[in-house]
């Protein structure tokens, strides 16, 4: 390690206490102050555990928090932003993705085993970003003081030891706790690691600040860090979670169209519906394992990592007669993905790509079969959207998913660049598609509610909501932290 750390214009990594400290937002957020500058700045993630991801323009896949992180720097995403991305398709094996593409499926000590390769191609990619950009602004991934973890470590003070850059700690004190988690994480770092931390940031604080002073006090002379910050809770903060659902809604005095959410197992990007939790007129409800249906007018089967299997699941919960009710009593489906390819007649897995190989019968209400494929689509794409007695409106989104879908007729509801995706079926009561984002665009959001019984349509610009939410967190950070002492080379950027 140098004597006194590689300078902070070059790159700086962000750790956190605990998984959820708010580390996808610091980074968001530090990434939108240092753009609005003129900096020319990129985020980096060495190693992400995510079923949320996204597609770069060149066919890549990188979590999707890197993707939002990219927005704030003003740049197109790029595999190197997050050169391991891991897909979990069950409970002790993932899908590991190398610098965007598949690489192969491993179980938790076989991956923990290949770290020691895998720190290669995260180097490259590092170097690489350095090279083009001013400054990185670094994600960790979950505590850097996960014993159990430590060894070969590639996502946290493995890493920041290995590219020598330094490290601030973000908590978040609405969990409790907040001194303990920051000392403790602290306390269980090497004498070079503890060096490399330049001071911590405490996050969604509510209340008096002045309660807090003594503590942070103590906090200060304990560790011999400064507290770099201490951030307010946002409340109604909108911007696309790493991995877990988020469930809230806009506050409306009157949700019109009442849409369903199965929670499978393997869920993937499941930020598909954030349009619709922001949307004034949608109560977007998620039913998770055990739960029944409530009256909907829209049912929605997302996309999953592991298709044959969430249909079991999907079958086991009930949720198959359920649908089929659902249908008789005039609701409407839709499937995206996974869901999509659920909604057909059979999907076969013949090289166990994504389980044990073999066939399954689908829910039997679209004209179409699936075969999983060893290679994945991976793609963006745009076209045009016509839904019943409705005129085109255009969409644009991303394709990730190993299915071939055979049954697509020429005249498709969605006329994308690379030809017709998607079916409507069951007297136009069920679509599919493929395309991941359909709702970020307000015109295909408006068609699609409209379809499923949403008259006076007046769907948010959701692209505006994002930069609102980078913005918000942008303005807290320069209000809140000292940013002068994390890049003093800069510190006339940051006067007050």
């Amino acid at each position: 390690m140098t004597d006194t750390l590689q300078s902070t214009t070059r790159a700086l990594m962000v750790q956190g206490t605990t998984s959820d400290a708010g580390k996808s937002v610091l980074v968001a957020g530090l990434c939108r102050v240092l753009a609005r500058r003129g900096i020319r700045v990129a985020p980096f993630k060495s190693q992400n555990m995510a079923l949320n991801s996204a597609v770069t323009k060149d066919g890549g896949e990188i979590g999707r928090a890197q993707a939002v992180q990219a927005q704030a720097c003003g740049i197109e995403p790029s595999v190197h932003m997050n050169p391991v991305l891991l897909k979990p398709n069950t409970d002790v094996g993932a899908q590991v993705i190398v610098q965007g593409h598949a690489l192969a499926d491993m179980d938790a000590v076989g991956f923990h085993n290949y770290k020691k390769v895998v720190m290669t191609p995260i180097m490259e990619s590092f170097t690489l970003l350095q090279q083009q950009y001013q400054t990185i602004v670094i994600e960790g991934a979950g505590s850097p003081a996960e014993i159990n973890l430590r060894e070969n470590d590639v996502a946290n003070m493995g890493f920041a030891e290995k590219a020598d850059v330094p490290v601030i700690i973000i908590a978040d004190i609405d969990r409790g706790g907040v001194f303990a988690h920051i000392y403790g994480t602290l306390a269980l770092l090497s004498e070079s690691e503890q060096a490399r931390v330049k001071g911590f940031v405490i996050n969604r604080f509510r209340g008096d600040i002045k309660l807090l002073e003594s503590g942070l006090e103590w906090l200060e002379q304990k560790t011999g860090k400064p507290v770099l910050g201490v951030l307010p809770y946002l409340h109604g903060l909108m911007l696309e979670a790493e991995d877990a659902i988020n469930c809230q809604q806009v506050e409306a005095a009157d949700h019109q169209l009442k849409v369903v959410v199965p929670v499978l197992t393997r869920v993937s990007n499941h930020t598909d519906f954030d349009p619709l939790r922001m949307h004034p007129q949608v109560n977007l409800q998620f039913v998770g394992k055990g739960q029944p249906f409530p009256a909907a007018d829209l049912i929605i089967i997302p996309g999953t990592k592991s298709v044959r299997s969430d249909l079991a699941f999907l079958r086991e919960q009930g949720w198959d007669k359920q649908i089929q009710r659902h249908l008789r009593l005039g609701g409407k489906v839709m499937g995206i993905c996974g869901g999509y390819q659920m909604l057909g007649e059979t999907i076969a897995d013949p090289h166990a790509i994504e389980g044990e190989a073999g066939v399954s019968q689908g829910l039997g209400y679209l004209s179409i079969a699936t075969t999983i494929e060893k290679n994945k689509c991976l793609q963006q794409t745009e076209g045009t959207l016509t839904m019943p007695n409705q005129m085109p409106v255009t969409v644009k989104g991303y394709e990730i998913h190993a299915g071939v879908t055979q049954g697509v007729s020429a005249n498709a509801p969605l006329q994308l660049t690379d030809g017709p995706d998607g079916q409507l079926g069951c007297d136009d009561q069920v679509f599919g598609t493929y395309l991941h984002g359909i709702f970020e665009q307000q015109g295909a959001c408006d068609a699609i509610l409209r379809w499923a019984g949403l008259e006076a349509t007046q769907t948010p610009d959701f692209d505006e909501i994002r930069e609102q939410g980078i913005d918000r967190i942008a303005d807290t950070i320069e209000e809140y932290m000292d940013l002068a002492v994390i890049w003093p080379q800069w510190a006339d950027k940051f006067k007050r």
